[in-house]
């Protein structure tokens, strides 16, 4: 054989420097494989979740997918839930410009998440129907990971470190004080069901309506202080990968966030989430419907998660996230400290549309036509009022500030604040 075919049949050389810079600084050009397995039993039968792991961030860019998971756990009906499924992810895709870079893609989700839910409680509402629904919605894109969450369906990380995280806050009104104080400031009654004789049972409830639940989609026979907000939290795993377990409450009234995850190391997500049912029905019995989802984000050169390497460390959730700033700083220790940490990117639970709109909501004002920063619909600047704008606002007199709103949303920000009576908003 000649030194010419022996020069083709051997792989091109990449020089020492260049690989050694690979290591140090952690490259990892591949995305990781998604697996996932999704178990559960229905007792109501109001459980729904969904699964979509082709969807792309360009239509047609098959370079640019990402996948979608989510739970909805109805109650008082279905429809919300099944609406909720049919709905959010086009609603959050709609609030994000196709034009822009993957990073920028990713910067942008979590505002687009609270506008996706917003504007899916806003259409199921002139829908005219009383059901609701919680969300939890995850989206994975390579090794980041963008949770939004109302009610209290739950999503924990379980990494290779052993130290589980949860991505949700539960807006029980129940275990949430600040939810309970929000909710009375904006003109609800929080209190136990009165039974004759006077006396108080059950968990704290919500009245007008009676729902256990400070944040949901729809419940429009509840006061608009239930608003559809979500908690947001974003992390970057690091390449060790990770485990993410989606679940309704029927699976946390009977499960820790530990016992779920220990349930199931070490096993293929489709066996692993019917594991964590089984778990929880031999703890529980089915007294809800339990509906569970496990994804499993791993690396690309490994079938399926590697088992937890050590034991589970007694650490604080502060300690599993490094914040970004902290992580760069020294590239060169990254890949000893990268199994098991988590680097968190963004978080967010506030109540209050403007504070999670912001004042930077692109607008393009050059044209005289406004969009609603949550409808998605062009108006002139005179059918709405920008959010942060005061009730006496003139256009005349200033500029626009911040995210325009149009009259029906707008309507819709004062009354999940509590600044005009909660009324149902439907809409013939």
């Amino acid at each position: 054989m000649s030194k010419t075919e022996l020069s083709r049949m051997k792989p091109p050389l990449v020089p020492l420097a260049t690989l050694i810079g690979r290591e140090l600084r952690n490259e990892k050009v591949e995305k990781p494989f998604v697996k996932y397995g999704q178990a559960g039993l229905a007792k109501k039968g109001e459980d729904y979740f969904l699964i979509k792991t082709d969807c792309q961030r360009v239509p047609g860019d098959s370079s640019t997918l990402f996948s979608a998971f989510a739970i909805f756990d109805g109650h008082n009906g279905i429809s919300a839930a099944i609406f909720a499924k049919e709905n959010l992810l086009s609603n959050v895709m709609s609030a994000i410009p196709q034009d822009i870079s993957r990073d920028e893609w990713l910067q942008a989700l979590p505002r687009a998440l609270v506008v996706g839910f917003v504007k899916t409680d806003i259409e199921f509402q002139q829908k005219g129907e009383t059901s609701g629904t919680t969300a939890t919605f995850v989206v994975v894109d390579g090794w980041t990971v963008t949770v939004a969450s109302v009610g209290d369906s739950r999503c924990i990380l379980d990494t290779q470190g052993g130290v589980v995280s949860l991505l949700t806050v539960d807006h029980r009104l129940e275990e949430n004080v600040e939810e309970r104080e929000r909710v009375t400031a904006s003109g609800g009654e929080v209190g136990r069901l009165n039974v004759f004789g006077g006396n108080e049972v059950g968990p704290l409830r919500c009245w007008p309506g009676g729902l256990c639940l400070s944040r949901s989609i729809g419940d429009t026979d509840v006061g608009e202080f239930i608003v559809p907000i979500p908690h947001v939290k974003q992390v970057k795993l690091s390449n060790a990968g990770g485990r993410l377990i989606i679940a309704s409450d029927g699976i946390w009234d009977a499960l820790s966030s530990d016992m779920a995850a220990k349930s199931c190391r070490g096993l293929p997500a489709e066996l692993a989430a019917k594991l964590v049912v089984k778990e929880a029905l031999r703890s529980r019995g089915l007294k809800d419907d339990t509906t569970c989802l496990v994804v499993d984000i791993i690396p690309s050169d490994h079938p399926v998660l590697p088992p937890i390497p050590r034991k589970k460390h007694n650490m604080l959730t502060t300690f599993l996230f490094g914040k970004k700033s902290q992580n760069s700083a020294n590239k060169a220790t990254n890949k000893l400290s990268a199994v098991g940490v988590v680097e968190e990117l963004f978080e967010e639970g506030s109540a209050m549309l403007a504070e999670r709109l912001g004042k930077d909501f692109p607008l393009n004002a050059d044209s005289g036509i406004f969009r609603c920063a949550v409808c998605q619909v062009d108006q002139p600047p005179g059918d709405g009022l920008s959010v942060n704008s005061g009730p006496f606002f003139s256009p005349a007199s200033k500029p626009w500030e911040g995210p325009f709103l149009c009259t029906n949303c707008r309507k819709k920000k004062d009354a999940m604040e509590g600044k005009r009576p909660s009324k149902p908003t439907v809409i013939a």
